[in-house]
């Protein structure tokens, strides 16, 4: 499916699966599906504001997500309900899959914050990912992983994903 197609604003489930569990499961529109990439839009999905310290998740958030069937991460632009950018949040995952309405990812503990501004790049949650036994299970997947935040980290400090999100 196109960006321009009439199914643009198509609904979708987003499964995000860790540890063979289903982490959360929250309802999104689907903007684009080019065979590579899926774009879906859906408010914070969490229950209530999610402080991290260096940003606050809340209602009202709205997150424009970006998955690749052939890379290990999302990235997800988050705004404020209006309209400001707070800065994108991304997740280390396998490669993303859709079935029918359903987008699943499964989350490998690695995630990467970049601020609006740039100013602010950081990994997060390395000693979870050292603690899920990953590397030890399947040590390609871990390879992978480890790659992927590397190669995300890359990106956010030279130009902020604008090679990934034209």
């Amino acid at each position: 499916m196109s960006a321009n197609s009439a199914e643009r604003a198509a609904p979708v489930e987003v499964v995000l699966v860790k540890g063979g569990r289903t982490k959360i499961r929250y309802a999104a529109q689907l903007l684009g599906d080019d065979g590579v990439r899926v774009s879906v839009r859906a408010p914070w999905a969490g229950a209530g504001v999610r402080d991290f310290g260096f940003v606050r998740f809340e209602p009202g958030d709205v997150f424009t997500e970006h998955y690749w069937r052939d890379r290990w991460y999302s990235v997800k632009e988050v705004r404020a309900a209006d309209g400001v950018l707070k800065g994108w949040y991304c997740d280390i995952t396998r490669p993303a899959t859709l079935s029918g309405a359903e987008l699943v990812v499964e989350d490998l503990d690695l995630d990467l914050w970049r601020s609006a501004d740039g100013a602010d790049v950081r990994r997060l949650d390395e000693d979870e990912f050292a603690e899920s036994g990953l590397a030890e299970r399947d040590p390609r997947a871990a390879a992978a992983a480890l790659a992927a935040l590397d190669e995300l980290e890359a990106l956010a400090r030279e130009d902020g994903f604008g090679a990934l999100l034209p």
